[in-house]
């Protein structure tokens, strides 16, 4: 669990602090295992939060290869004590002793290439984190011009170490002559060439931002001085600001022109549309209420029930009296009582669906008589 808890505040070391309720919850609420961390130093507790104790967060940066901090200090000692073993190394006659004094000065070498590798990598990094991130710009403009004495500082040593190869120390080269320290030496020239070679493009890379922070900080004051005088309302009687401004046709001035771009109904009745039009409905973010249309109330005559009687005539019935009488069918329809009044043209309707359902029962003759411009078959009912 305290493994667990110190991996977990070591991800979350660039937040300012992490928070004593979250420590419970990683050691399953056993208050005495952050005891016990408190107890060696390991962590420390400040009000509501904990922190990783500075000496074992390094430690922890430095094993791991993620420690951004640029150290020179570590470089500069480096090369001091590579000068002192080396003295050591031509003072001293026996073999074995000589042999570990050589020994250090060639790890030492080793950490200074690799130390001064990670350096300007980490400053060119922090370089750029700086400009990108830092709101403030006397800050951004403050960090960058330290960053940039730190680059100075790391050419500087650079320059410290190839003296110290090239010129200071020839005679303890021509003195050692040790195969593995002449390879040590070429990869520790190598890599101080290409570190130089870095260091110039970062130095070109501080001076592009610096004219940077120094054009938008003169923009930022030009901008802060006319909304002064906007503000005080003196802008035109102060300034030829509108007599400047009728001199540009700047396109910043025009309106920027919008074309909307019309979707076509077979889309937007697909789920796709669907789905789009929720998305970008649910990012707009709208104070009006809105209001769904009320119907109005239901009157109580409306709510009351209403008996509708049709009388519908039965085909059948008036077929059965047809077959009863020997009138022909047209007289008998035209002076049929339905018990409703009916039109003569639905009497004549009538006449034309008796004589289609029931053909086989009645007798249709080739007479023919008229009544008001209607010209209709005598039709009788079939004598069995």
């Amino acid at each position: 669990m305290e493994e667990k808890l110190l991996s977990e505040m070591f991800v979350k070391r660039k937040s300012l602090a992490y928070r004593f309720d979250y420590a419970l919850e990683m050691v399953d609420y056993k208050e005495e295992k952050i005891q016990f961390l408190i107890d060696h130093s390991v962590i420390y507790k400040n009000g509501d939060y904990l922190e990783l104790d500075t000496q074992y967060l390094e430690f922890f940066e430095n094993v791991l290869g993620v420690n951004e901090e640029i150290n020179t200090s570590y470089i500069n000692e480096n090369i001091r004590s590579v000068r002192e073993n080396i003295d050591y190394f031509l003072n001293e006659k026996n073999e074995i002793r000589r042999y570990n004094y050589l020994r250090f000065i060639k790890n030492t070498f080793k950490k200074i290439a690799l130390n001064t590798l990670k350096n300007v990598v980490d400053l060119r990094r922090n370089i750029d984190t700086t400009f990108k991130n830092e709101p403030n710009y006397k800050n951004k403009k403050a960090k960058l011009e330290n960053l940039d004495l730190k680059r100075r500082d790391i050419l500087d040593l650079i320059h410290q170490t190839e003296k110290l190869i090239s010129s200071e120390e020839k005679t303890f080269f021509k003195a050692a002559l040790d195969e593995e320290l002449i390879g040590i030496i070429i990869q520790v020239k190598h890599d101080l060439i290409e570190c130089s070679h870095n260091l110039i493009e970062t130095e070109k890379q501080i001076i592009e931002f610096l004219n940077q922070i120094k054009y938008q900080s003169g923009i930022l004051e030009k901008l802060r001085k006319v909304k002064y005088l906007k503000d005080q309302f003196i802008i035109q009687a102060g300034t030829d600001i509108i007599k400047v401004l009728s001199q540009h046709n700047l396109l910043v001035f025009e309106k920027q022109p919008t074309y909307p771009v019309k979707l076509s109904p077979d889309f937007l009745a697909t789920d796709e549309a669907f789905e789009t039009i929720k998305r970008i409905s649910s990012r707009i973010k709208t104070k009006a209420e809105i209001k769904i249309p009320v119907a109005e109330n239901i009157s109580r005559d409306q709510l009351d029930t209403q008996i509708q009687e049709e009388v519908l005539i039965n085909l059948e019935e008036v077929k059965n009296n047809f077959m009863a009488t020997g009138n022909n069918l047209f007289n008998f329809l035209m002076n049929y009582d339905f018990l409703k009044e009916v039109s003569f043209a639905e009497r004549v309707t009538l006449y034309c669906q008796l004589i289609s359902q029931y053909e086989e029962l009645f007798e249709i003759t080739s007479s023919y008589e008229t009544f008001q411009d209607i010209e209709y078959t005598l039709v009788y009912p079939k004598s069995n």
